[in-house]
């Protein structure tokens, strides 16, 4: 079975250089890549893919934006984040922020993981969003295309959720630390009381 894919050219709004435009954040997530990351959520996404976790993240228009500088401050603030995770919304419609961000962290000794709608394929074609190879060349792991419904996965030894959606481990140092699986969730309690849901099966929830 094949899926198409379809996305636009450019994202609708302008981010202000050195900024990234974000929905949410957490620390020591250990059910969104290998160990316990930082995990950022972008915002803005024009797939709609049915079934999504974060239909909250759908819209570009600002959330919440952050500085490149003041976010790799506060990953690196908590001593028991081992790496950081980019998800979305789609983390390569801002991949110049994030390849920025990433460096400034793999500097520091950190991992660097990334989903994306898009196939490896399209982001290493003339037609990826721009600043998709610098991104690609900071990754770690990438995990790469649509969410499909009909092709879910909640599996205990799955760290994809659709059949569709490939794992590619860039560092071979990560071959034999992929931990997290397709039916894991976490939730985190916020200190205004606010809570993220997260994992493959999860949704954001910052009401």
């Amino acid at each position: 079975m094949t899926t198409q894919t379809n996305y636009t050219l450019k994202p609708p709004v302008e981010i202000p250089p050195g900024y990234l435009n974000i929905m949410g954040y957490v620390d020591e997530s250990e059910v969104n890549g290998p160990g316990r990351r930082a995990v950022v959520w972008v915002q803005g996404c024009d797939r709609a893919c049915s079934g999504c976790f974060n239909k909250a993240s759908w819209s570009f228009e600002i959330n919440q934006l952050i500085s490149i500088d003041e976010l790799a401050a506060k990953i690196l603030s908590n001593p028991n984040n081992t790496g950081v995770t980019f998800s979305g919304g789609e983390p390569f419609w801002q991949a110049p922020a994030l390849a920025q961000l990433a460096a400034k962290l793999k500097t520091a000794g950190l991992n660097v993981m990334s989903f994306s709608g898009f196939t490896l394929a399209e982001l290493q074609s003339e037609k990826a969003p721009p600043g998709a190879q610098e991104l690609l060349s900071q990754l770690d792991i990438l995990i790469d295309g649509p969410y499909v419904e009909s092709l879910a996965i909640n599996s205990p030894d799955s760290p994809v959720s659709s059949k569709n959606q490939k794992l590619h481990i860039f560092n071979p140092e990560f071959q034999d630390k992929i931990t997290w699986a397709s039916d894991q969730i976490e939730i985190h309690i916020l200190k205004d009381g606010s809570r993220i849901i997260t994992g493959f099966r999860g949704h954001m929830n910052l009401d």
